[in-house]
C-alpha cells in the first residue's frame, strides 16, 4: 500500500450538480452525490454511490486490478437490451484508508457507455 503523498496526490471532492450515466438511452446511473476523485496527473474520474445505480444492468466480470493508492479493484459488464459492454464499470470495495470515501461508489469508462451527462 501507498500513501497519496506530494509525489503523486489524491484528492476526492463532492461532485457539484447531477451526473447521468446513459447506455442504450438507458439511465444505468444517476446522482447528485458524485465524487470526483483527483489522482496525479490523470484525468479526475467520477465515483457514483452504488445506490444511485439501476444494478439489474450490472453482471460481475471476472476481471480485478490493483492499484497500490486504492486497493483492489472488481468490474462488471453492462447491458442494456442488446448493448453489452464488458468490464465498464469497476469499484473499490475495500478501499485503502486513504481513498475510504470511495467505499460503496462505481465508476464508469466513459468510452464503454454512451454517455456520463453532467448538469
Amino acid at each position: 500500500m501507498k500513501l497519496p503523498g506530494p509525489d503523486h496526490p489524491i484528492a476526492i471532492l463532492p461532485h457539484p450538480g447531477r451526473i447521468r450515466v446513459v447506455l442504450n438511452g438507458a439511465v444505468v446511473a444517476e446522482t447528485r452525490a458524485a465524487l470526483s476523485l483527483q489522482e496525479g496527473g490523470y484525468l479526475p474520474v467520477l465515483y457514483i454511490p452504488r445506490a444511485d445505480a439501476r444494478l439489474e444492468h450490472f453482471t460481475p466480470s471476472s476481471r480485478r486490478s490493483h492499484c497500490p493508492y486504492k486497493g483492489d479493484a472488481r468490474y462488471y459488464d453492462l447491458q442494456v437490451g442488446e448493448a453489452q459492454r464488458g468490464d465498464a464499470v469497476w469499484s473499490y470495495e475495500d478501499p485503502f484508508p486513504a481513498v475510504a470515501a470511495i467505499r460503496g461508489h462505481l465508476a464508469f469508462y466513459p468510452d464503454r457507455v454512451d454517455a456520463i451527462e453532467q448538469d
